[in-house]
């Protein structure tokens, strides 16, 4: 009888153990193919960040290079443009100035424009002139121009005027600007593609 009870707790015993170990091995097996899966699915994760990590860098650094080229045509085409106008200003600014502060030739060029507004008959002017030059040409404005134009003609000086002068229908409201800033900008516009082609090619 003991040997038929030691017999059945062996048995018992013994499928209990192999039932266990083989529940164990299923666990263990179950396991390890979940942490596989864990392992595939946080690699996949882990190339997908590096992958957006890589993309945005490359986004990043042609934003930059874009940025960089941009800027760099920019500044050099302002560098140009600053030489250019460089040239340009010391081409026309001296001997403009010196031309339209000299009180023969700023009348002459006054009687050449004044003409051209009595073609219809004749026309009561307005003039603004250089207050430095007001002692030289204020006597042939006022006396000779008149005369000659068979109108009136009005003079007024001021410090704004540096060289040249403003001319207009006295009561037109408006003025033809012969300035030395305005001759310097007309020059200037002719001589700027001219220029740039010599300086840059």
């Amino acid at each position: 009888m003991q040997n038929k009870l030691q017999e059945l707790t062996d048995k018992l015993y013994n499928e209990g153990l192999s039932k266990g170990k083989q529940e164990g091995e299923e666990l263990l097996a179950k396991a390890k193919v979940q942490a596989e899966e864990m392992i595939a699915k946080a690699q996949a994760e882990a190339a997908q960040i590096v992958a957006a990590a890589q993309k945005q860098a490359e986004e990043i650094k042609s934003k930059v290079a874009s940025d960089i080229r941009m800027a760099s045509n920019q500044s050099l085409a302002a560098t140009k443009k600053d030489i250019e106008s460089l040239v340009v200003g010391k081409m026309t600014e001296e001997p403009s100035k010196k031309a339209l502060s000299s009180a023969d030739f700023v009348n002459e060029l006054i009687k050449a424009v004044a003409e051209k507004f009595s073609t219809d008959g004749p026309v009561d002017l307005a003039l603004i002139l250089p207050e430095s030059l007001q002692k030289e040409i204020e006597p042939f404005v006022t006396n000779e121009l008149a005369k000659m134009l068979n109108a009136g003609v009005t003079a007024s000086f001021s410090k704004k005027v540096n060289g040249g002068f403003k001319i207009g229908p006295k009561d037109g409201g408006y003025f033809v600007s012969f300035t030395d800033e305005t001759f310097n900008e007309l020059i200037a516009e002719y001589l700027r593609p001219a220029t740039k082609k010599i300086l840059f090619g």
